[in-house]
């Protein structure tokens, strides 16, 4: 029997001590449950003994390409709590094994429920440009650990960067962007918002039903990183800027 509190234990000691930890520490075919619990533990011990305020959740694995890198046949979650937010200038030796992916932001102006369409999603969030640099407690992680351990792991949630949001985009709109991300003016990659399950408002759709089988919700304020336009590039020092047709910028100082 997996005892989840002591697993939570050990990841809040990793997060907490900045020590990177061998993935031997937790199951790597811990089930997706027991994933889930450890992680909501997780949480809580964030919350409680770190006054560190649930801000939001992290969408992963919202492409077929991420998926098949981890044996997944779906997305999964991780909490956002205030110590995730970046209010864009990052040192690089404060991360342990640090990635880069362009993302889009969705605040919920109003509480979602899975009574909610994707079209009434978009009516109650607004939506900003971002980046999200993934940070896994784990050694050598990526694309090298199981789907439990990442759900486990808060979703390998490391920091997320926020744009000016914007409101009023259709769903048509929303899946044709296309985002541009550079390094020192030098353009690194693109993608496409149809990477992210076709359109990224069907992932908070699909998070909004997964927290809710969970006992959780989206509250107005929360924020949602909805899932990757790119695979992960390795995060080095450096200017990066991302921009999004319609949406418009973000910008990330690495030191």
């Amino acid at each position: 029997m997996v005892n989840t509190t002591k697993l939570a234990e050990t990841l809040f000691d990793a997060c907490n001590n900045q020590q990177p930890l061998s993935k031997e520490n937790i199951p790597a075919d811990i089930s997706t449950a027991d994933a889930y619990e450890v992680q909501h533990r997780l949480t809580e011990m964030k919350i409680l003994q770190n006054e560190d305020k649930l801000a939001g959740y992290k969408i992963s694995l919202t492409s077929e390409e991420t998926q098949r890198l981890f044996n997944a046949t779906t997305p999964l979650y991780g909490a956002l709590t205030d110590s995730n937010i970046s209010k864009g200038t990052i040192k690089l030796e404060n991360m342990l094994s640090p990635l880069l992916e362009i993302e889009l932001m969705f605040i919920a102006n109003d509480e979602l429920s899975t009574a909610d369409s994707y079209h009434s999603i978009l009516q109650k969030t607004s939506i900003a440009p971002g980046l999200e640099i993934p940070d896994s407690r784990f050694t050598d992680w990526f694309p090298k650990t199981s789907m439990g351990q990442v759900i486990a792991d808060s979703a390998v949630a490391g920091k997320i960067i926020a744009g000016e949001p914007v409101n009023g985009l259709t769903y048509e709109q929303l899946g044709s962007i296309n985002a541009k991300l550079t390094l020192h003016d030098e353009l690194l990659v693109e993608g496409q918002a149809t990477e992210v399950l076709g359109n990224p408002v069907h992932a908070v759709e699909w998070l909004v039903k997964k927290l809710a089988e969970n006992g959780r919700t989206i509250e107005k304020g929360m924020i949602i990183s909805a899932g990757t336009f790119i695979l992960p590039k390795k995060l080095q020092k450096g200017m990066y800027q991302v921009k999004f047709d319609k949406i418009g910028e973000a910008s990330l100082n690495v030191i």
